[in-house]
């Protein structure tokens, strides 16, 4: 299958490139750079010709040709969504939109969208909610994932097949690595200074996957039968994978040898969502995770010890989106719409 992937050069994109390639598709990279410094370590594996571009910039000749499209270049994270709200909407709402539209022209018949579990917001209690849950975004980030859900599916049809993935949290090592993760800023914190200090009681509920299970999972949807995905909305993880936040960085101390860990009362943000993966498994029941926190966290400490992990490599900024996107707009890089400016 021919396959156009968005945000190739990002932290999910750079790890499920190879898992494509070493399935034998044939894989085009669409990325525009913002993350271009952060490579934390060379990974094995191929990867893909990326077409350097804005995805508010693509055209229809650029799409044309593939098979199938997976969409994961917007803006990431809550922090950086609020940094120009306006920005935010344009390019992860309006900009998908239009890019589903010309990938629809172009005659794609699927079509991927990258949504997150971050759609439920303050779900209340501890019951599970499922993809029929009345969703309740607290952040533009997330106020963007459901507008394109929602504006995704009416293109649904005979020749165009859109699939929605509410991605738990991700988590694990990428050779384009983000350190504004909880499990990754979690483990980073244990290697650099043995403590886990949290500020808020640590009792709000977050469903995690690793980023390899995320690629997975986008594998096993390229080559589900269609009508087996045709214009669902899936949750993506696993319901063992479910954790209090205070869970998590116990997880974490108790594998980095000698790290504490300290919480604090209840804190400012109040988003709480336990989640049900019941659906996943009907529609791809080949799919299941292969990683758990433990094991990330793991991962982790081999890698920090192979490459002499420090501080400062922590404090790099690509490695936080925000950051990085702040130090773009400081420097004059990028202009007040997040256009690369060619002043050089």
């Amino acid at each position: 299958m021919k396959v156009l992937v968005t945000g190739t050069e990002g932290y999910l994109g750079a790890l499920l490139v190879p898992q494509l390639l070493s399935r034998g598709h044939e894989v085009t990279g669409v990325d525009v750079g913002f993350y271009a410094d952060g490579h934390l370590y060379h990974a094995k594996g191929n990867q893909a010709k990326t077409l350097v571009k804005d995805i508010r910039h693509l055209t229809v000749d650029d799409i044309a040709g593939h098979d199938a499209v997976v969409h994961m270049a917007e803006l990431s994270n809550d922090p950086t969504g609020e940094l120009a709200p306006h920005i935010t909407y344009e390019i992860n709402h309006k900009g998908t939109v239009r890019f589903a539209q010309l990938a629809k022209e172009a005659g794609v018949r699927r079509f991927v969208y990258m949504s997150s579990c971050s759609v439920y917001g303050v779900a209340g209690g501890d019951a599970p909610v499922t993809e029929e849950t009345p969703s309740n975004p607290q952040t533009a980030y997330a106020v963007c994932k459901t507008l394109c859900e929602r504006d995704l599916a009416p293109m649904a049809d005979s020749t165009f097949s859109p699939t929605y993935f509410r991605n738990s949290t991700a988590f694990g090592a990428s050779p384009r690595q983000r350190f504004d993760l909880v499990v990754n800023n979690l483990s980073a914190l244990a290697w650099t200074t043995k403590e886990i200090k949290m500020t808020s009681d640590g009792t709000p509920w977050r469903p995690l996957v690793h980023g390899l299970d995320i690629g997975k999972a986008i594998c096993c949807a390229l080559e589900a039968p269609i009508e087996a995905i045709h214009n669902e909305v899936l949750n993506i993880g696993s319901n063992e994978q479910n954790y209090r936040v205070k869970e998590v960085a116990e997880i974490v101390a108790k594998v980095f040898p000698g790290c504490t860990t300290s919480f604090g009362t209840q804190g400012a943000d109040n988003r709480s969502y336990r989640v049900s993966f019941d659906k996943l498994g009907k529609h791809l029941p080949d799919f299941k995770c292969d990683w758990d926190v433990e094991k990330g966290a793991r991962q982790f400490l081999e890698l920090f010890q192979q490459i002499d992990f420090q501080k400062e490599d922590f404090e790099f900024r690509p490695y936080t989106r925000l950051k990085q996107l702040q130090f773009l707009i400081r420097t004059n890089q990028i202009d007040q719409d997040f256009f690369w400016k060619t002043n050089f």
